[in-house]
């Protein structure tokens, strides 16, 4: 069952080659991205399965090599034998991994949302960090920054900011980092050297297409005012900032970094369907988690997800139980392994799970 449907991806993954070297393809940019898009995202269970294909095909010749005369051959394939038994059960399990079904979101551009929580100026600096921490991770992968809606302090912090991250596979790599950060450290203002706990709360949505998500003109109330800035003055003496209410789900989205009224509806209007979107896949999660009687999913955002230690060097996600004390280049953006490793066990737990 496994090996009929590892070779029809692979039959697929050929044609597709075969399409997007046709010229009615090549003359047809908007189909040729979709087979490309499909193409990329079969690569990886396709070299694997032909990794397999190719231990499999050495098991055998090994087994052979056993019941030969020659006993130098033997005595290698007795040693080669259980290093290819291994590698075969681990490119098995990769396998079960690539085959569990994609996330339709997982391709999407996101919307995320960075707020301080707990531990006042100390909270706010530390929204800032982590803002330019996904930041610089952004800029590896050559993603695109667009600052939505934010509420910065006087002392380079953020009590609040939300950003759209454009660019590939970007809900794929951020989505669990939803959850609440927490940060331990000694404030540059703290003059008895005492350590403080603050923390941050993450939010990642998949944005969501207004093709995707119909939103009843007559569901919502617009209410404009003035911009305000640092200690309440005004920033417009014209009522461009706008407040969008969704009724039906009492979703509130404020957004006045524009100076057009246009411009600020139109970004208050992508945050809300994003909003709206997030709430109906984590009903879904929800479901699925009691369903299931355990967790699959990418935790409660009340959840404290990990914990960033400055006097040691260390970060700690509290989810997978692990511990990297590289703290200084994680917050240069190097998120990779962290990242990996937290997707990992999610794909394992979703396994088995049997999702």
């Amino acid at each position: 069952m496994l090996a009929e449907k590892l070779q029809e991806i692979k039959e697929r993954y050929e044609e597709l080659n075969a399409l997007m070297g046709s010229p009615e393809v090549l003359g047809d940019q908007k189909l040729y991205q979709k087979y490309a898009t499909e193409h990329a995202g079969l690569k990886e269970t396709v070299e694997t399965f032909e990794q397999m294909n190719s231990n499999v095909q050495a098991i055998k010749d090994a087994k052979e090599m056993l019941e030969g005369k020659d006993e130098e051959m033997r005595s290698l394939a007795k040693e080669e034998l259980p290093i290819l038994e291994e590698e075969k059960e681990a490119l098995e399990e990769r396998l079960k991994v690539l085959l569990l079904p994609k996330d339709p979101n997982d391709d999407k551009n996101i919307i995320m949302e960075i707020r301080a929580g707990a531990g006042g100026d100390e909270s706010t600096l530390f929204a800032a960090e982590l803002f330019r921490m996904y930041t610089k991770y952004g800029e590896d992968h050559k993603w695109r920054f667009d600052i939505l809606s934010s509420s910065p302090t006087g002392l380079n912090g953020y009590k609040e900011i939300i950003f759209m991250i454009e660019g590939a596979s970007v809900y794929s790599r951020l989505k669990f980092e939803s959850g609440v950060h927490r940060v331990q450290r000694v404030p540059e203002t703290e003059s008895s050297g005492r350590r403080h706990t603050s923390t941050v709360t993450v939010v990642v949505m998949p944005e969501a297409e207004e093709v995707e998500l119909d939103i009843n003109p007559d569901d919502l109330r617009i209410d404009t005012f003035r911009a305000g800035g640092h200690g309440g003055q005004n920033v417009n003496k014209v009522e461009s900032a706008i407040r969008i209410t969704h009724i039906p789900t009492n979703t509130v989205v404020s957004c006045q970094d524009e100076k057009s009224q246009h411009k600020n509806k139109a970004k208050a209007m992508k945050i809300l369907r994003s909003r709206i979107l997030d709430s109906m896949i984590r009903e879904q999660e929800a479901e699925i988690a009691k369903e299931r009687k355990g967790h699959v999913g990418t935790g409660d955002r009340s959840e404290k997800i990990r914990t960033y230690n400055f006097p040691q060097n260390r970060v700690t996600d509290h989810r997978i139980g692990l511990t990297l004390h590289k703290l200084d280049l994680i917050m240069e953006g190097q998120l990779d392994e962290l990242i990996d490793s937290v997707s990992t066990y999610f794909q394992a737990a979703a396994l088995k799970a049997g999702v």
